[in-house]
């Protein structure tokens, strides 16, 4: 992989990771409200699920499971 392809990895995970950060701070905030809405809510969590699979992917390509 060359440097530059890393450090585009590397941005794009950084941005991910705020996001689902962001996410998870939002879901927190209106789960605490009463009578809240349960279908913002489970968008959310989906969006946050799919953020985590998207990170996870990016860890991958930066740092392969080599058995040796």
């Amino acid at each position: 992989m060359t440097p530059e392809k890393e450090q585009e990895i590397r941005a794009a995970l950084a941005l991910l990771k705020t996001e689902h950060s962001d996410l998870d701070l939002a879901i927190q905030a209106l789960e605490e409200r009463p009578g809240g809405n349960a279908l913002p809510i489970q968008r959310m969590k989906k969006k946050k699920l799919s953020l985590k699979d998207d990170i996870q992917r990016l860890e991958n390509m930066l740092f392969p499971d080599i058995i040796a």
